[in-house]
């Protein structure tokens, strides 16, 4: 019979279509939670397929790599090892694919939305190609990110944040939500209090 450890600090998935503001969230928290007791390392899935070559090639159509799913996740499972729950670190996975992850690594799954014309700006200044811009602006109008987030998690482990950008406030609210969470998420694990 193998023990289980059960994890010491919880694994976060910050997703949303491209422009959503991911990775502004994830650093965010990330920066919060290295002045707490609970420490927090933002995995840039985008830069991690790049840095390690997880991928198949360059899509010149749309812009992008081609994601081998198969080696990124081998790497990310000797990673994360949520198995063990030896490691010394909670994890924020920054990625726009809710799917690609395996349900029992989430603990919470937040998932940004945003207004189709804030988030049309946000990808032009990023000289994404126009028919780039097209299919995420209308995955966002169709709530592809969410749908999948929902197909892919238990509802209790979701939280839908808006990400507008209008003002800082909004950003710093979903942070410290977020950041509350995880709070809670430690100290529920520390009293002992857990489904595990």
């Amino acid at each position: 019979m193998t023990t289980h450890h059960p994890r010491q600090f919880p694994i976060i998935l910050i997703t949303g279509t491209p422009g959503t503001g991911k990775t502004l969230h994830s650093t965010l928290v990330q920066q919060e939670m290295s002045e707490s007791d609970i420490p927090m390392r933002h995995l840039n899935i985008g830069d991690i397929v790049k840095e390690q070559g997880f991928h198949e090639g360059w899509d010149e159509e749309w812009k992008c790599w081609i994601v081998d799913e198969e080696r990124l996740l081998d790497y990310l499972e000797g990673v994360v090892n949520p198995e063990s729950g030896a490691s010394e670190t909670g994890f924020i996975l920054d990625h726009h694919d809710p799917s690609l992850f395996p349900e029992r690594w989430v603990d919470l799954a937040v998932v940004l939305t945003c207004d189709n014309s804030v988030l049309h700006d946000r990808l032009t200044s990023r000289n994404y190609p126009p028919n780039k811009i097209t299919e995420n602006v209308t995955a966002e109008i169709m709530q592809t990110c969410l749908s999948e987030t929902r197909e892919s998690y238990d509802e209790e482990i979701i939280v839908e944040l808006q990400s507008l950008g209008a003002g800082d406030n909004e950003v710093e609210e979903n942070v410290e939500r977020i950041v509350e969470w995880i709070g809670q998420w430690r100290k529920d694990r520390l009293e002992g209090r857990h489904d595990q």
